[in-house]
C-alpha cells in the first residue's frame, strides 16, 4: 500500500481549505443575496460552485477519498484555460469577462503539486474495479456443523 506523509496530508488539506474559504468568500455572498432569477447558465454554474465547495468541504475531513473532485478542477480548468482562453488570447481578441476567468482559473497550477499521485495511479487507475456483473455461486457452501 502507498503511504501518504502526514505533510501530504497537510498540504491536501491546505488546498481544500483554500477552495473552501476562496469560494466562501466569492459564492455564498451572492447566493444568500440573490434577489433576483439567474440565467439558465449562470445558475447551473452557481449550483455546481456550491457543490464543488460542499465535497470540498468533505475533503477537509477526507483529503485521500475527495482526489477525484481536485481531478476534476484540474481537467475542467485545464481544458477551458486550452480550448477557451488560449484561442481567444493567441488572436488578440480575449474581453475583459475572460480575463477575469483566467486569472480565476489560473490557480489550478496548484493542484498537480498537492495531489499525491503514485496514490492516486495506486487507488484510482490500477486498483481492480468493482464488478459490473454478479457471479452466481456455483455450489452454495455447506453450513457450519451446528449451525441451523
Amino acid at each position: 500500500m502507498t503511504e501518504i506523509s502526514l505533510f501530504r496530508l497537510y498540504l491536501l488539506r491546505a488546498m481544500y481549505l483554500f477552495i473552501v474559504v476562496g469560494f466562501g468568500l466569492f459564492m455564498w455572498p451572492s447566493i444568500l443575496r440573490n434577489h433576483q432569477s439567474w440565467e439558465l447558465m449562470e445558475g447551473v454554474v452557481n449550483c455546481m460552485l456550491v457543490a464543488f465547495w460542499t465535497l470540498s468541504v468533505l475533503g477537509l475531513r477526507y483529503p485521500l477519498q475527495m482526489l477525484p473532485i481536485l481531478l476534476w478542477e484540474l481537467i475542467w480548468k485545464s481544458l477551458w484555460l486550452l480550448a477557451v482562453a488560449l484561442p481567444q488570447w493567441s488572436s488578440g481578441h480575449m474581453d475583459q469577462a475572460t480575463q477575469a476567468n483566467v486569472i480565476a482559473c489560473a490557480v489550478v497550477v496548484l493542484i498537480p503539486f498537492v495531489i499525491p499521485w503514485r496514490y492516486f495511479i495506486t487507488h484510482y487507475l490500477k486498483k481492480a474495479g468493482d464488478p459490473w456483473l454478479r457471479r452466481a455461486d456455483p455450489q452454495p457452501s455447506p453450513a457450519p456443523a451446528g449451525v441451523l
